[in-house]
């Protein structure tokens, strides 16, 4: 196997069930239905941390394995909305600004 071998494995995968079982990862089904795509862009997000170059398979596939674990993580003990990995979960979060700000009458000063 190539170095790569596992991220390649990966990039194919095109379910969060394919990763789990790639990167033998326990989980809970009930979690997986609420927070899949959440989880692995979360999962994604720490992986961008990490330098892989260089690295041999098993120690990128324990690297891997480690983030999806700390992904799924995040997700048992809160919500999608608490964490908003998204940017529309964000922007929902995020003050508003007034379109219309209010008018003060010059007259009664």
């Amino acid at each position: 196997m190539t170095t790569d071998g596992i991220l390649s494995r990966l990039n194919k995968a095109s379910a969060a069930e394919e990763f789990f079982a790639l990167l033998d990862v326990e989980y809970d089904t009930k979690i997986i239905d609420v927070a899949r795509l959440h989880i692995l862009r979360r999962m994604g997000q720490y992986l961008a941390r990490e330098e892989l170059n260089g690295a041999s398979d098993p120690d990128i596939t324990s690297r891997c394995r480690a983030t999806l674990e700390r992904a799924y993580a995040d997700f048992v003990t809160s919500s999608p909305m608490e964490q908003r990995v998204f940017k529309v979960l964000k922007d929902a979060a995020a003050p508003q600004p007034n379109e219309h700000p209010a008018l003060v009458q010059l007259d009664p000063l």
